[in-house]
C-alpha cells in the first residue's frame, strides 16, 4: 500500500502547504457576496483579512480601491502579487497571524472577512479590532461558513467552534450598524476548495460616523 502524506498539524504550515500549487485552491474570480455588494463599501482604503491568493483583494483593486491584504502564509502572499500582476493591479499584500495583527485604529474604510475561519478566542479579539480599525463610516463585508456547514463536505472547518452564526456576530460586532445580516444556504462555487452548496453567514455593518 502507497504511503499516503500527512497533513501538517500546524495551521500555518498546513496551509503553506495546501497554496504551494500552481492551480489557485479557490478560484481567481471573487466571492460572490463580495462581487455583488461592492458598491457598498466606502470607497478609499481596504483590508482584506485572511486573503489566501489573492482573488478578493485583486478584484478590489481592479475596482478602484487602494487594497492591502493579509495572510498568514507565504504562499498565499505570494499567489497574491503574482495575480495581481497579472490582472496590472496593485495589492499591498503581507504576511501576518490575526492573533496580533496589528490593524491599525480609524485607519480603514472598508475591511473584507471572507471566509476567515479562526479559533473563537482569536476571532472575538480580531473582531473588537476591525470595529477600532474601521474609520467613521467605514464598512465591514464578511461571509463565513456556519456550524450547519460542518459534514456537508463542500468546504470549510471541520470544527463547529471555528464557524460563526449572525447572533455571535451580531455580539461580536457590537458597535456596528447592521446594513445586512443573514443565515442561508448558498451554492459556492469557488475553485476546488468551495464546490456545492454551503450554509453561510453574510454580514454587512458600518461604523457610525
Amino acid at each position: 500500500m502507497d504511503d499516503v502524506p500527512v497533513p501538517p498539524a500546524d495551521p500555518r504550515a498546513r496551509w503553506e502547504q495546501r497554496y504551494s500549487t500552481d492551480d489557485f485552491v479557490f478560484g481567481t474570480e471573487p466571492n460572490d457576496f463580495l462581487r455583488l455588494n461592492v458598491g457598498l463599501l466606502a470607497r478609499g482604503s481596504v483590508l482584506c483579512l485572511a486573503e489566501g491568493e489573492g482573488r478578493n483583494a485583486v478584484f478590489l483593486a481592479g475596482s478602484g480601491f487602494q487594497v492591502s491584504s493579509v495572510d498568514l502564509t507565504e504562499a498565499g502572499v505570494l499567489k497574491t502579487r503574482r495575480l495581481a500582476g497579472e490582472r496590472n493591479v496593485e495589492v499591498d499584500a503581507s504576511v501576518g497571524d490575526l492573533t496580533d495583527f496589528d490593524l491599525g485604529r480609524s485607519r480603514w474604510d472598508a475591511i473584507v472577512s471572507i471566509f476567515a475561519h479562526l479559533p473563537p478566542a482569536t476571532r472575538r479579539s480580531l473582531h473588537r479590532r476591525v470595529i477600532d480599525a474601521l474609520r467613521p463610516g467605514g464598512v465591514l463585508l464578511l461571509e463565513a461558513y456556519t456550524p450547519a456547514q460542518v459534514g456537508r463536505g463542500t468546504g470549510g472547518p471541520p470544527d463547529a467552534a471555528f464557524t460563526m452564526t449572525l447572533e455571535g456576530l451580531r455580539d461580536e460586532l457590537e458597535g456596528l450598524e447592521f446594513l445586512h445580516g443573514v443565515e442561508l444556504l448558498r451554492e459556492v462555487i469557488e475553485g476546488p476548495g468551495h464546490t456545492g452548496v454551503g450554509a453561510v453567514v453574510q454580514v454587512i455593518a458600518r461604523k457610525p460616523r
